[in-house]
């Protein structure tokens, strides 16, 4: 008998910029991490090439996963995330509601496989393994929401993409 749902993402793409590491009261890494996925295709009406590109941003809680984004993960690189989707709520300073929906790499879940692996074309994988989830701030300007996870801070988030849009990795 299937289960009554299923929770699953799965990214290949490249990194928009280096891992931002944190650590969480307890000592435990969460690590975060934008991932660009780009789709292509010929316009029919001008026959041009066109592209669309898609950031994504994932968050390893995983503590064996993190310590090998923190060790090898560069801008750049192809990856391979598996993971769950999940949506958050917190508010700005306005007061107003926000969502912001994230990959997410569980404790003793998730996997993380670098696809070119030091620029050889080399295949490296890591899965499982146990990781911490607790309080963190992620360097975000809204408050702990109720998973202690720091909100997206508006602010930040803008200059983010921002820098990206002038620097394809890729």
């Amino acid at each position: 008998m299937m289960a009554g749902s299923v929770n699953k993402v799965i990214l290949v793409g490249n990194l928009g910029a280096d891992p931002e590491i944190r650590r969480l009261n307890s000592g435990d890494p969460v690590v975060n991490l934008r991932i660009a996925t780009s789709e292509s295709w010929r316009d029919k009406n001008s026959g041009e090439r066109r592209e669309k590109t898609e950031w994504h941003s994932v968050v390893i809680f995983n503590d064996n996963l993190a310590k090998v984004a923190e060790q090898y993960l560069k801008k750049g690189m192809k990856v391979y995330i598996e993971g769950q989707l999940q949506t958050r709520k917190w508010q700005d300073q306005q007061g107003q509601d926000r969502y912001t929906t994230e990959i997410v790499l569980q404790k003793f879940r998730g996997e993380l496989q670098m696809l070119d692996a030091r620029g050889e074309g080399g295949q490296v994988g890591y899965g499982g393994g146990s990781g911490g989830a607790g309080r963190s701030d992620f360097g975000q300007s809204a408050p702990a929401d109720d998973y202690g996870r720091g909100g997206g801070g508006n602010a930040n988030r803008g200059n983010f993409s921002r820098d990206l849009d002038d620097d394809i990795p890729f």
